[in-house]
């Protein structure tokens, strides 16, 4: 089992920026290939951002390309998503997930979810 944490979110202007955390427990994070994921309200849940289990490789959802950045510290077992830019459209409860080993952008791939944390970006 794995346990994910988010924390970071709030309320930012357009234009500025937030940086989310997910901390995990309960497996060798060093193994565990982790991704951002974003929901909307009314929408379906949304790739984000993910990052292979040695860090060495990141992707992105194109409509975040640029402006966000994913990292992580396995020394720490906490993964980063610094936003910058935020629009009013990336306004979502942002979603920290975890699977073993293989780095996907497909929700459904993902076995280990957090609770979610609010980013509400005014315009």
């Amino acid at each position: 089992q794995v346990q994910l944490v988010e924390s970071g979110g709030g309320l930012v202007q357009a234009g500025g920026s937030l940086r989310l955390s997910c901390a995990a427990s309960g497996r060798t994070f060093s193994s565990l290939a982790m991704g951002w994921f974003r929901q909307a309200p009314g929408k379906e849940r949304e790739f984000v951002a993910a990052i292979r289990w040695s860090g060495g490789n990141t992707y992105y959802a194109d409509s975040v390309k640029g402006r966000f950045t994913i990292s992580r510290d396995n020394a720490k077992n906490t993964v980063y998503l610094q936003m910058n830019s935020l629009k009013f459209e990336d306004t979502a409860v942002y979603y920290c997930a975890a699977r073993p080993n293989i780095v996907t952008t497909r929700a459904r791939d993902y076995n280990y979810w957090g609770q979610g944390t609010q980013v509400t970006v005014s315009s």
